[in-house]
């Protein structure tokens, strides 16, 4: 276990050293005692190298895809060039600020210009935005367009259809726009029954939002027809692009009939976005809600771009500025980059990856969804429980053998859910090397339940109480007990 630098501190060392001031000192006003200290603050004392060394320590123990492989289902947390990270800090990006005059920002305006017509040729939509700054920020702003869409015709529609099978932020960030939100079961293939969404389509739902493929990584086959019936309905079609990476190049939400879409930069386009962010979630629309968009709008005239704010229909700013920037250059770039035939090939290649994994996996753990899937796969660990291993036990013994823990219990209708997402961007040995430790750990949990149910057993920190250590979690120096 690395100690902590307060434990090894030796008394005098220094890793800092000040030049002199080359301006006059001042003497500050005196200050009244209370906001003085009487001791000296408890900092660590260390060399430089001891310092540095300490910290490199730390980042070998950290878990990362420049390290290892990560099969996390629902989240496409695939390897992203450097090469992008490099490009978003060049000088010309890096040094600009937005309240520069635009004459001054004209190559940031046309990298976003750009970004936002490669967007919309990926997705099948007319326009963007690239205001939100992440996939659930994206959804609260398409709903606010669908809100304010209607109230513009003149028609009062209160309800969202939202699938059993969707992420947990559709309803979320339908209620937080004040819908209401009906549920629709899926089937046991884990699509949805046309039947019970021609009953479920009232005159007051405003739109239906899906995600293709869903959850389970099954692609929606009746696609076509749901959309049939909510145009019917007057409905719009709200498509959530957390999936988008299974079908890219390949197809569009646009052609599929869906009205408005947004897209997770940070998953399918070229940003790392564990531990939270940074992310990006820009909205599409077809042409009839363009004019709901958020503002500015970067328009093009005679060769030169300016900020549009004159759409007074327009929902308003969502998001300071004009969007994530640094992430928008990275998605730019990996577009570029791949150009369409690239494109085409990480959405097959991810789909391919996944039914090998799937087809290799699924003898060892049931597949509710069938045998064939998307760009992920879910696996029940219901059959383990009669030996007394749960999902958890499963995921915590995987961290032993050096591999990060797929989703687990999502989505929620599926009992003892796995959910695994290979990407396009990992090699056929290293999947090999996952589906070989994950059918050992089944069979194990078998033969000897206690080593998955006391797991991790090689890891710095043992098996903590999850909620114990969410709810208090030890913020202080010092030896945790």
């Amino acid at each position: 276990m690395e100690k902590q630098l307060i434990e090894m501190m030796e008394q005098g060392q220094t890793g800092y050293s000040l030049p002199e001031s080359d301006v006059p000192a001042t003497a500050l006003p005196p200050l009244p005692d209370k906001y003085l200290r009487k001791t000296r603050p408890s900092l660590p004392e260390l060399s430089e190298p001891e310092i540095l060394r300490h910290f490199t320590r730390l980042s070998r123990l950290n878990y990362a895809l420049s390290t290892n492989f990560y099969p996390l289902g629902s989240c496409t947390m695939k390897y992203n060039p450097p090469v992008n990270e490099i490009l978003s800090g060049l000088p010309g990006f890096k040094y600009i600020h937005p309240y520069q005059p635009e004459t001054s920002l004209q190559g940031a305006m046309e990298l976003m210009y750009n970004l936002s017509e490669s967007l919309c040729e990926i997705s099948g939509m007319h326009a963007f935005t690239l205001q939100p700054a992440a996939g659930a920020h994206g959804e609260f702003t398409g709903l606010l367009i669908i809100s304010s869409y209607f109230k513009a015709r003149g028609e009062k529609r209160t309800k969202i259809i939202v699938p059993d099978s969707a992420h947990g932020t559709n309803p979320a960030s339908a209620a937080l726009a004040g819908f209401e939100i009906i549920a629709v079961k899926s089937g046991p293939d884990g699509l949805l029954d046309v039947e019970k969404i021609k009953e479920t389509l009232t005159p007051d739902v405003a739109a239906i939002m899906l995600t293709v493929p869903n959850t389970l990584g099954v692609f929606e086959k009746n696609i076509l027809k749901i959309s049939k019936l909510a145009k019917k309905n007057g409905s719009l079609m709200y498509y959530d692009g957390a999936n988008l990476n299974a079908i890219l190049g390949n197809a569009r939400p646009g052609d599929f009939g869906f009205d408005l879409i947004h897209i997770n930069l940070h998953k399918t386009f070229s940003t790392p976005h564990g531990g939270g962010g940074p992310g990006a979630g820009p909205v599409g629309v077809k042409k009839h809600l363009a004019e709901f968009l958020p503002v500015p709008r970067i328009e093009k005239k005679r060769g030169k771009f300016g900020f549009d704010y004159d759409l007074p229909e327009s929902i308003g700013k969502v998001r300071s500025f004009y969007g994530n920037f640094p992430v928008l250059v990275k998605a730019y770039a990996y577009i570029l980059a791949l150009g369409s035939d690239g494109l085409r090939r990480t959405g097959t290649q991810a789909v391919v990856n996944a039914n090998y994994m799937l087809s290799k996996l699924k003898s060892s753990l049931p597949a509710p969804a069938g045998d064939r899937c998307m760009h992920e796969f879910v696996l029940t660990g219901k059959p383990l429980v009669e030996y007394g291993v749960r999902t958890l036990d499963i995921a915590k013994r995987l961290l032993d053998f050096k591999y990060y823990a797929p989703t687990i219990y999502f989505p929620t209708i599926v009992e003892e859910a796995i959910m695994i997402e290979p990407t396009e961007t990992e090699t056929k040995a290293t999947l090999d090397g996952f589906i070989e430790t994950f059918l050992k750990i089944i069979e194990e949990a078998k033969q000897n339940p206690d080593m998955a149910r006391h797991a991790p057993h090689t890891t710095p920190v043992g098996r903590l109480n999850e909620v114990e250590a969410a709810r208090k979690p030890v913020l202080k120096w010092g030896k945790v007990q």
